[in-house]
């Protein structure tokens, strides 16, 4: 069977990020997909942009990437203080980086085993739409439509997500809805994760089909420090944030994420 590794929400913390692609090699898998927010919230986003820019086969884009990359403006219920973060993270990884962030795609759809499985970094509504692990069965099942944001295309079966750092799975009926959680700023448990997802790649006849979460532990003692060295902003509430997993918005009518 072929085996896709899929990460999501780096921001900027590398010893996160290695840490995983270390015990990706270690499976031996080579195939990477990343569900976005290579940026933001971390001190090295220009490495992260880098190091995911060689390793990953496919990136979709994650909101901070979008506002960092200048496609779209923050949320109206972000306050004015939060553009200067945004400004700060987008003179700290430079044009270049900020150009190939915001012609990233914003869904990735493929085969495995016979199953339709489609990926996304918030929700077919968009970036800046978040559902939660907690949130309505309605709002499960909207997860699985195709929208504007996703195109006409296959209705998937099986729906992978990122956004809320907050690892899952669920299943309705026939279909599987998940959430990859964070390597850099996980806010269920204070560990990496990453998920494996095991079958047929492209192929439409059906087969041995898995999903699988992978957590592990990385030194946040050296992804605090580099915090601190960086001069970044709201350095309190990222190590805050490393070293606690701290969840602040679990409130299932939230649509806000940062």
């Amino acid at each position: 069977m072929d085996a896709i590794a899929l990460i999501s929400d780096v921001h900027g913390n590398i010893p996160a990020l290695e840490a995983v692609l270390k015990d990706i090699r270690s499976r031996r898998i080579e195939r990477i997909f990343c569900l976005g927010d290579l940026v933001g919230k971390g001190p090295e986003p220009g490495e992260a942009v880098d190091i995911c820019r060689e390793k990953c086969e496919k990136i979709v884009m994650g909101n901070w990437d979008s506002i960092v990359a200048g496609k779209q403006k923050p949320p109206e219920e972000v306050p004015g203080r939060i553009q200067k973060i945004f400004d700060w993270y987008r003179a700290t990884i430079g044009i270049e980086r900020a150009d190939y962030l915001g012609q990233l795609p914003g869904t990735l759809d493929l085969f495995m085993s016979g199953r339709r499985v489609r990926l996304v970094h918030a929700s077919p509504q968009g970036v800046f739409h978040r559902v939660f692990h907690n949130d309505s069965t309605e709002k499960h099942l909207a997860m699985f439509e195709n929208t504007d944001f996703t195109g006409n295309g296959l209705i998937p079966d099986i729906v992978g997500y990122a956004d809320i750092h907050f690892a899952y799975q669920t299943a309705y009926g026939n279909r599987i809805l998940f959430n990859v959680g964070s390597v850099g700023n996980p806010l269920d448990q204070p560990l990496a994760c990453y998920w494996i997802l095991e079958g047929n790649y492209g192929s439409a006849a059906p087969a041995p089909f898995s999903l699988n979460l992978v957590r592990l532990p990385y030194d946040i003692d050296l992804a605090v420090k580099r915090a601190y060295n960086s001069g970044m902003p709201e350095i309190d509430a990222w190590e805050n944030e490393l070293r606690t997993a701290r969840y602040r918005l679990l409130k299932s009518d939230s649509q806000t994420k940062l």
